[in-house]
């Protein structure tokens, strides 16, 4: 997590979809985000570019979607706003450290998966086969490619909601965690991909060391009262 005030903040969670959940702090199941960095459908593409979930021939066709049919650019706002809450919702529950608000509702996973799905399917709908390019590296691997995301208006949605299922489907819970919001980190989710498995904070750079900041000014305060 970062300072809200700042136009990038740091890109943590490890997946596209966790990136996506991140794009709100503090991150607390049920809770009112403070700051929410995908406002606008300028914010989403540039957002989008910079995680590379779209290169430069998609952000041009989007750019020039969106100018034509504002319409579509809040469409298609709308639709990735509800599958990152949708994520949050299914991911969260198994995130070791994430933190029901006080006054939040936890929400029904069903739910939460009916809504993935429902995108999901249209955005199949929207994806397509086709042919492999041919290549004499007997490494390479399938005669396919799936190509996700054929219309420009809602390329960017109907990529975040595969990536958010594909992860639903295939995470390893030993690394899904939670940025520890009880220790004064943002609840941010990421995965701990370290080799002893002990990554704490979303980043040590950031919530990490406002609460080491934070530890040692207790400390230096305790110790003034003891003297």
């Amino acid at each position: 997590m970062t300072d809200s005030s700042r136009v990038e903040f740091r890109i943590v969670g490890g997946h596209p979809a966790l990136d996506l959940v991140n794009t709100v702090t503090p991150r607390l199941r049920g809770g009112t985000p403070e700051h929410d960095y995908l406002t606008s459908p300028a914010e989403l593409l540039a957002w989008s570019r910079r995680i590379e979930l779209i290169d430069t021939r998609d952000h041009s066709a989007i750019e020039g979607t969106w100018r034509s049919a504002p319409e579509l650019a809040e469409k298609a706002l709308r639709a990735t706003l509800e599958i990152r809450e949708a994520a949050y919702d299914v991911l969260s529950g198994k995130a070791s450290g994430a933190v029901v608000a006080p006054d939040g509702v936890k929400r029904s996973l069903g739910t939460a998966l009916e809504r993935l799905m429902l995108r999901w399917s249209a955005a199949s709908a929207r994806s397509m086969l086709i042919p492999a390019p041919e290549t004499d590296d007997p490494r390479s691997q399938g005669v396919a490619d799936l190509v996700v995301g054929t219309s420009p208006a809602l390329l960017i949605p109907d990529r975040l909601v595969v990536s958010a299922v594909d992860l639903v489907r295939t995470v390893e819970l030993r690394q899904l965690r939670a940025c520890p919001v009880e220790q004064g980190g943002c609840g941010w989710l990421f995965l701990d991909r370290s080799r002893n498995g002990s990554r704490r904070w979303c980043a040590m750079e950031d919530c990490g060391t406002r609460a080491k900041i934070r530890k040692l000014g207790e400390r230096r305060r305790a110790a003034t009262v003891q003297a």
